[in-house]
C-alpha cells in the first residue's frame, strides 16, 4: 500500500474517519498546488479532440504541420464548440473510474480531483494560446466533423452504465462495503437503507444487501434484493445468471427463464445461456419457445462444434416429431445433414428416412438412403445409382452434384437390383423397402423380402408390419398377406392392429368368410373400435347374416360413460346411425323406433326436459320396446343452466348435421303415425319445437307445427289441434285449407273458445270472406241472429250466386221469425222463402235442395208442404261424386227419419213403420 497517500491508507484502516480524512486531504492538495505554481508552465498540446481520457499532457505540441490531415487551428477552432460535450464525457468516465476504483476504499475521488485540476490548467493554456489561432478552412472542418462523428459513435458503444449514485453518498457507500468486509453487517445494512432513501435508482446499495444476506442464509431476501440491483443495472449478464440459479434454487422456474432472458438480452451470443434457457422452457411444457431457442442455439454453434450440432438436431427432430410438427422435424434434420455431412450416422439417416416416410415424401428418403449408406441401385443396361452421383452407360457414377441443386428423381432405366453393404443395420434396409415400395420398385424386393421372413416375427414384428401397411397402402395385397399372416401368429403381436390390417387385406382380396373371423377378433379384443364393428356388420348382412349384423352393433358404453365423455357419444351415435339403418332395411319398425328414439333423446335432452317427456322402457305390446310419455314436473330433472347443457348437446350431437338430425326426427315422426303410436308423435313434435335449431328456423318450425296438426287429429285430440291450428291461421288467414281443417277441430271439440278468436281476427282482416261465414255460424249457433244475419250478407254481396249465402240467410229469417216476441213476423217469413227459393233455383233440382226446403217448412209447422218436398226428395237418386262414396251423400235416410217425425205426430203409425224400415235399418 506504498503507492496511496497517507490519509488514505490511515482511512482504510479505519485509524481516521471520512471527515478528517477529506481535511487531510484538502490541506495536502493546497500544499502541493502552492509548490505547483513555482514551477515553469508547461504549455499546452495541441492534439485532435478526442473523446477517450488520455491526459492532455502527454501529447506533445507540433509547431508546425497537420496531424491526419487536420491542422492545428481546426481543433482550436472547434475545441469551444465540443467544451460542453468533452466536460460531460469526461464526468461520465470519471464516474466510471470511481466506481471501479473506489468500491472499496473510496480512493477514486482523490486522483478525480487532481485529474479536474490538469484539466483545468490544460484549458487555461489553451485560452492563452487561442489569439495565435488561424481561421480554419471548410475541408478542415468537414474532416473534423467526420472524425467527432466516428469518435463519438465508438464511444457511446463502449461507454459502460452510468452509476445514478451520488457524489455525497459515495463516501457512504464506501463506508458500508468497509463494514460488511469487517463482519459489521447491521450497521453496513443500516448505511444501505439509509443510500436508498436518499438515491433509490441507485444499484450499489442493493447488490450490497443481497451479499450480506446471502452471508446470513436470508436467500429469499438475498434474491428479492438482488433482482432490484439487476433491473437497475440491468447490463450485468453474469448478474443475471447468479439470480437465475438462486431462482432454480427456489423452484421459480419461470423467474429463472426471465433472468436468462434478460442475460440474453446484452449477451445474446452465449450459447449457455440459451441452452439453459431453453431446457428450462421444455420444464414448463412452452415446447415452440424452447425449440426457438435450440434453433437459436444452432445458429451460435461454430462448424467446429460438430458433434454437438449433430446431437442437438437428433434431439430437436424427435421433439418436433412428438408434438406432430413434421414439418419443422424435416427442416432440422436437413439443416444437419447439409452442414455436416462427414458426421451423418445411421442414427441420423434413420431418422431423416422415418420423417420423410412419415410426411409422404418417399423419394426424397430413397435418396437420403443413397447418399449416406453407400446402397446402389442396379438398372437397365449396367447403370448403376449410387450415392451421391447419377448413372453412366459405362456403370461409373458422375460427380457428386453441388450443394443445393435438386437430385435427379427419375432415372432412365428400370431398377433390376439393389448393392447393399453388409454393415447398413436392418433398419434401413426396411425403410429401404418401403421407400421402393412406394415408388413401385419391386423387381429387388424379392430377395429382401425372402430375408426378411427368415427373421423371427417376434423380434422384428414392427418391422413386418411396416413393410406390409406398404403393401397395403399401394394396393399389393397379396403381398402383405403373408406378412400379416406371420404376425397374427405370434405370440408378442397377436395385437388388435394387426388383426385389423389382416381382416383389411382379406376384404380386399375377397376373402369374405375369413375376413369375418379376423374382424371378429379385433372386436373381441378391442370392443371400443368402432370401424371394425361399422364393418363387420356391413360383411355379416351381405353374407345373408342379419342376426350377426345386428349382433355386431350392439352398444359399446354405459349411459354413465355416454353422459360425461363426448368423444363416447359421438362413436355410440354413429352406431345407433348405422344400426338403425340395418334394421329400416330388414323392416323391423319397432326395433328401429327404439334405436331413433335413443339417438333423439340424446339429441334432444334439454328439450324433452322442458316439455317434460320421457323416454322408458316398457313392454305394452309382449316385447320390450322404448316409448315417449308425459310425465308430471316432479318426475321431471332439473337442469341448473340450460344453456350449458344444450352447448354441451350439440358438441356431443354434432357428428351428424343439422338436415341428416332433420331428416331422421321427420322418419321417426312418419314411422310412429305408421305404428299407430299418434300419441308418442305428438310428444316428439312437442319436444322438437323446444329444440332451439328446429324453432329458430323459421321452415322447419312451420313443418313441425303441421307434423304436429296432423298426429293430434289422427289421435283425435281435438283441444291440441285447435293450438296448432290456431297460430296456423294467425300466420296465413288467406289460406282456406286451414279454414276447412278449422272447421273440422271447431265442429268435434265441441268447444266455444273459438268464437272470440275469430272475432279479435275479424277486426284485423275485416275483408276476409272465411271469417265471415264463420263468424255468421258462431252467430246463428249462439242465437246471435241479428249479427249472424250481418255476416251473412256481407258475405253474400260478395258472392250473391253462392248457394250456401242463400241459403243460411234464408235460414237465419225462418229462426228469427220462429222467435216468440218478433216484429213483422210475416215480412221475416217472405223474405226467408225467397233466399230459399232463389237456393233452390242457383242449386238446382237435387235431393240437397229439396230436403233443405222441406227442413224450413218442417219448422214453421207447415206440415203438408213439408211432406210434399220430403217425397220429391225420396224420388230423386243422390248425386254421384268423384271420390266420394254414394252413400257419404245419399240424404234418404235423413229424409225419412224427418218424414216418420211428422206421420207419428198425426197418427199414422203404419207409414212411420214403413219409413223406417225401408230407409233406416242398418
Amino acid at each position: 500500500m506504498s503507492g496511496f497517500n497517507p490519509e488514505l491508507i490511515d482511512y482504510l484502516e479505519g485509524k481516521i474517519s471520512f471527515e478528517e480524512f477529506e481535511k487531510r486531504r484538502e490541506e495536502r492538495k493546497s500544499k502541493e498546488k502552492a509548490g505547483s505554481d513555482e514551477d515553469d508552465v508547461v504549455p499546452p498540446d495541441d492534439a485532435v479532440p478526442s473523446t477517450s481520457r488520455v491526459p492532455r499532457r502527454t501529447r506533445k505540441r507540433q509547431a508546425e504541420g497537420v496531424e491526419e490531415g487536420v491542422s492545428p487551428s481546426v481543433h482550436k477552432a472547434f475545441s469551444s464548440m465540443l467544451q460542453q460535450e468533452d466536460e460531460e464525457l469526461m464526468e461520465e468516465d470519471e464516474d466510471d473510474d470511481e466506481e471501479e476504483d473506489n468500491d472499496d476504499d473510496g480512493e477514486g475521488g482523490v486522483e478525480e480531483e487532481e485529474e479536474e485540476e490538469e484539466e483545468e490548467e490544460e484549458a487555461a493554456g489553451e485560452d492563452e494560446d487561442e489569439e495565435r489561432i488561424e481561421l480554419p478552412s471548410a475541408g478542415d472542418v468537414f474532416a473534423l466533423e467526420m472524425e467527432l462523428n466516428r469518435e463519438n459513435k465508438k464511444m457511446m458503444r463502449e461507454r459502460r452504465n452510468r452509476s445514478k449514485l451520488p457524489r455525497a453518498l459515495r463516501g457512504l457507500m464506501g463506508e458500508a462495503n468497509i463494514r460488511y468486509a469487517r463482519g459489521d453487517k447491521e450497521d453496513a445494512i443500516t448505511m444501505c437503507m439509509e443510500i436508498i432513501r436518499q438515491a433509490p435508482l441507485a444499484y450499489e446499495p442493493f447488490s450490497t444487501l443481497a451479499m450480506i444476506y446471502e452471508d446470513q442464509g436470508d436467500m429469499e431476501k438475498s434474491l428479492q434484493f438482488g433482482l432490484i440491483a439487476a433491473h437497475l443495472n440491468p447490463s450485468d449478464c453474469e448478474e443475471w445468471v447468479k439470480l437465475a440459479d438462486m431462482s432454480l434454487e427456489q423452484d421459480n422456474i419461470k423467474q429463472a427463464i426471465i433472468c436468462y432472458s434478460k442475460a440474453i438480452k446484452y449477451d445474446s451470443s452465449n450459447v449457455r445461456y440459451l441452452w439453459e434457457r431453453s431446457k428450462l422452457y421444455e420444464q414448463i411444457g412452452e415446447h415452440k419457445l424452447a425449440m426457438d431457442g435450440y434453433r437459436r442455439l444452432l445458429s451460435l454453434l461454430p462448424p467446429t462444434d460438430g458433434e454437438h450440432f449433430m446431437q442437438l438436431s437428433r434431439d430437436m427432430a424427435k421433439s418436433y416429431y412428438e408434438t406432430c410438427d413434421l414439418p419443422a422435424a424435416i427442416g432440422v434434420i436437413e439443416e444437419a445433414l447439409s452442414r455436416h455431412p462427414d458426421l451423418v450416422t445411421h442414427e441420423c439417416v434413420n431418422m431423416a428416412a422415418e420423417l420423410y416416410i412419415v410426411n409422404r415424401q418417399h423419394a426424397k428418403a430413397l435418396q437420403v438412403l443413397l447418399q449416406f449408406c453407400g446402397i446402389v441401385l442396379q438398372r437397365d443396361g449396367s447403370k448403376q445409382e449410387a450415392a451421391g452421383g447419377r448413372p453412366d452407360k459405362a456403370g461409373e457414377s458422375e460427380p457428386e452434384k453441388p450443394e443445393g441443386e435438386k437430385p435427379q428423381e427419375e432415372e432412365e432405366g428400370e431398377v433390376q437390383g439393389v448393392q447393399i453393404p453388409e454393415h447398413i443395420p436392418v433398419d434401413i434396409r426396411i425403410k429401404l423397402m418401403v421407400c421402393l415400395i412406394h415408388q413401385h420398385i419391386f423387381k429387388p424386393l424379392g430377395p429382401m423380402l425372402t430375408a426378411l421372413m427368415e427373421q423371427s416375427p417376434e423380434e422384428l414384428g414392427d418391422l413386418y408390419l411396416d413393410v406390409a401397411e406398404a403393401f397395403l397402402d399401394e394396393g399389393e395385397y397379396s403381398s402383405a398377406l403373408p406378412l400379416l399372416s406371420a404376425l397374427v401368429c405370434s405370440e408378442r403381436y397377436n395385437l388388435a392392429v394387426v388383426w385389423l390390417r389382416h381382416a383389411e387385406c382379406l376384404k380386399a382380396l375377397g376373402h369374405m368368410e375369413v375376413a369375418v373371423k379376423s374382424y371378429s377378433k379385433v372386436v373381441e379384443m378391442a370392443p371400443l373400435h368402432l370401424e371394425a364393428r361399422l364393418t363387420l356388420s356391413t360383411l355379416q348382412q351381405q353374407l345373408g347374416h342379419p342376426e350377426q349384423a345386428l349382433q355386431a352393433l350392439e352398444s359399446m358404453h354405459d349411459p354413465d360413460t355416454l353422459a360425461q365423455d363426448s368423444t363416447a357419444a359421438q362413436q355410440e351415435l354413429k352406431l345407433l346411425l348405422h344400426r338403425s339403418t340395418l334394421l329400416n332395411s330388414q323392416g323391423r319398425l319397432e326395433d328401429y323406433m327404439d334405436t331413433v328414439l335413443t339417438m333423439l333423446a340424446m339429441l334432444l335432452k334439454v328439450a324433452m326436459n322442458r316439455a317434460q317427456v320421457c323416454v322408458v322402457s316398457s313392454s305394452r305390446s309382449g316385447e320390450k320396446h322404448l316409448y315417449l310419455v308425459k310425465v308430471t314436473p316432479d318426475k321431471v330433472s332439473d337442469i341448473d343452466d340450460q344453456e350449458a347443457a344444450y352447448l354441451d348437446v350439440v358438441g356431443k350431437t354434432n357428428v351428424l348435421s343439422k338436415d341428416d338430425w332433420w331428416q331422421l326426427l321427420l322418419r321417426a315422426v312418419c314411422v310412429l303415425c305408421e305404428l299407430h303410436r299418434y300419441e308418442e308423435a305428438e310428444l316428439l313434435v312437442d319436444s322438437s319445437l323446444e329444440f332451439y335449431s328446429f324453432y329458430d328456423d323459421r321452415v322447419k318450425r312451420k313443418e313441425l307445427e303441421y307434423f304436429g296438426l296432423s298426429a293430434t287429429m289422427l289421435d283425435r285430440n281435438y283441444r291440441r289441434a285447435y293450438g296448432y291450428i290456431r297460430l296456423m291461421l294467425m300466420d296465413s288467414v288467406d289460406r282456406p285449407q286451414l279454414w276447412n281443417v278449422f272447421n273440422q277441430v271447431t265442429i268435434h271439440s265441441q268447444d266455444v273458445r273459438h268464437h272470440r278468436f275469430c272475432l279479435r281476427l275479424m277486426l284485423k282482416n275485416p275483408e276476409n270472406h272465411a271469417l265471415c261465414v264463420l263468424n255468421g255460424h258462431n252467430g246463428f249457433v249462439s242465437g246471435s241472429f241479428k249479427h249472424a244475419l250481418g255476416q251473412y250478407m256481407q258475405a253474400f254481396r260478395t258472392r250473391p250466386n253462392e248457394p250456401l249465402y242463400n241459403l243460411c240467410i234464408g235460414l237465419t229469417f225462418f229462426h228469427m221469425a220462429s222467435q216468440k216476441f218478433v216484429v213483422k213476423r210475416h215480412p221475416l217469413l217472405l223474405q226467408g222463402f225467397s233466399f230459399l227459393t232463389r237456393y233452390s233455383e242457383l242449386r238446382g233440382h237435387s235431393q240437397e235442395s229439396l230436403y233443405n226446403i222441406g227442413r224450413a217448412l218442417q219448422q214453421l209447422g207447415l206440415s203438408h208442404l213439408a211432406i210434399h218436398y220430403y217425397q220429391k226428395a225420396l224420388n230423386t237418386p243422390p248425386p254421384s261424386l268423384e271420390g266420394i262414396e254414394d252413400d257419404q251423400v245419399d240424404l234418404r235416410r235423413e229424409i225419412a227419419f224427418n218424414l216418420s217425425l211428422i206421420y207419428q205426430a198425426s197418427g199414422n203409425k203404419e207409414m212411420v213403420r214403413h219409413l223406417l224400415y225401408t230407409y233406416c235399418t242398418i
